[in-house]
């Protein structure tokens, strides 16, 4: 039986007994889990057959862990089952709640007890600082402590590089609605840890429902059940209806500081770029549904216009600046509206990524090659350095008083080709007057006498 112990080294409850502790009944999430590695599921892609990491659990021989994935998915149930199988005390450390105090009195419990006896949890990595992810590394990098870190972040970018070259990483999937409707078969007939002792039943297709609401989210799922099991008398059959009231609470996996908030914003923005409203919209819709700002999704909205749609049509720059201005003047839910009819405009306008390229070529031109002068003939001549120029640098070129407002001037002391219209949309007809006009300025300029 493993024993899990909090940051002040007190023992929490152990696994396998009674389903109350102090008179209160635990929840259902945790009754439930797992007891041994074969008890985990899903992860197939760790676990499953001819995976190196069981044998390394089975065996205790498991080094420094970080397991990433999203809430619900088994992070501190497999941490809890490989202490287990290794026989194993674990010493669990929230992130969230513990300050360098507390972790320095717990590193130290680590070390007492030994790296082959004892690991040292700690949930929710990212939420420590650097220097208290740094307070980490010495019993690390010793061996005196192992360490199983568990986040729902991108641990690339929220666990520093050192802890991290000294830890395996295992990234843990969302799981499939299909393995979330058969643990919760289990759990309405487990007596022992389950919902076996209220003798309720589902209808066909309700439990199904259920692990859909979930979102992959196993301990969600549990929660939900227990929820509904409790309100009903024993013996009851649960059908849609009582499904039905979650409906319209149905959690949408979305947190506005986590891998989950850049990634469908990345989505949206290529599902524009690609030209594919239906997509653009989901997203949208569900980052809306998750809660984001609409003014960030309006940002990006502006962005796009000139990043990826630009002078292909120039309306695109109109309407998502009047999305945000709607943003901010009316707020949700009805800025919705102005969002979904931004989004989905852009979605459908010709696209051209000249304007980005042409302001790119430009830097680059800047870093790469010694900066221009501005030509005589062009510079201001109603300035502090008027009395300075001298007049023979009098040789501007008024431009519209020439054929076509082409006067063959050059505006850079040695010309550069930065901008390079494509043949998407408005910008085809741009593209054609570009090169009208370059011929009238050639034609201009070996006639000017000049």
């Amino acid at each position: 039986m493993v024993q899990v112990m909090q940051h002040d080294g007190t023992m929490d409850f152990p696994l396998g007994q009674s389903a109350t502790k102090g008179g209160a009944i635990r929840p259902l999430a945790e009754r439930m889990r797992p007891h041994s590695l074969n008890e985990v599921i899903g992860q197939d892609h760790l676990l499953g057959n001819g995976c190196l990491l069981p044998k390394l659990i089975r065996e205790n021989r498991v080094g420094n862990l970080i397991f990433a994935g999203p809430p619900g998915t088994g992070k501190t149930s497999l941490a809890t089952v490989i202490a287990m199988e290794g026989s194993c005390k674990l010493l669990k450390v929230n992130a969230v709640t513990s300050n360098v105090a507390e972790l320095r009195e717990t590193l130290k419990l680590a070390k007492y007890h030994g790296a082959e006896t004892c690991y040292l949890f700690v949930d929710e990595i990212h939420r420590f600082n650097k220097s208290q992810q740094d307070l980490l590394l010495p019993d690390i990098e010793s061996g005196e402590v192992r360490l199983i870190g568990a986040t729902t972040h991108n641990p690339r970018y929220y666990v520093i590089d050192p802890l991290l070259s000294r830890s395996h990483l295992f990234s843990l999937k969302s799981l499939d609605e299909e393995i979330i409707e058969q643990a919760l078969h289990f759990c309405l007939t487990d007596r022992a840890r389950g919902l076996g002792d209220r003798q309720c039943s589902a209808e066909e297709g309700t439990l199904a429902s259920l692990a859909l609401f979930a979102g992959g989210d196993m301990r969600r799922a549990y929660n939900l059940l227990e929820t509904i099991v409790e309100g009903l008398p024993e013996g009851a059959t649960i059908g849609e209806e009582q499904i039905a009231l979650f409906a319209g609470e149905r959690g949408v996996r979305y947190d506005r500081d986590e891998d989950e908030h850049y990634d469908t914003a990345s989505a949206l923005i290529k599902s524009m770029r690609g030209n594919d409203p239906d997509a653009a919209i989901y997203w949208l819709a569900k980052m809306l549904a998750g809660g984001e700002d609409p003014r960030f999704i309006a940002r990006r909205l502006v962005i796009f216009a000139s990043e990826d749609v630009g002078l292909a049509d120039s309306r695109a720059l109109l309407m998502a600046d009047a999305a945000f201005r709607a943003c901010e003047t009316i707020g949700l839910p009805e800025c919705e509206l102005n969002l979904a009819h931004a989004t989905l405009f852009l979605a459908t306008c010709p696209k051209s990524n000249s304007v980005t390229l042409a302001i790119g070529e430009a830097k680059r031109a800047l870093r790469e090659r010694p900066a221009q002068s501005v030509p005589p003939s062009v510079r201001d001549r109603h300035g502090r350095n008027r009395e300075d120029r001298e007049e023979g640098e009098e040789g501007y070129l008024y431009s519209h008083e020439f054929p076509e407002n082409i006067s063959g001037q050059e505006y850079l002391e040695k010309p550069l080709t930065l901008y390079r219209p494509k043949t998407s949309g408005a910008e085809s007809a741009i593209s054609e007057r570009l090169d009208k006009w370059k011929s009238l300025r050639r034609s201009a300029q070996k006639s000017s006498p000049l």
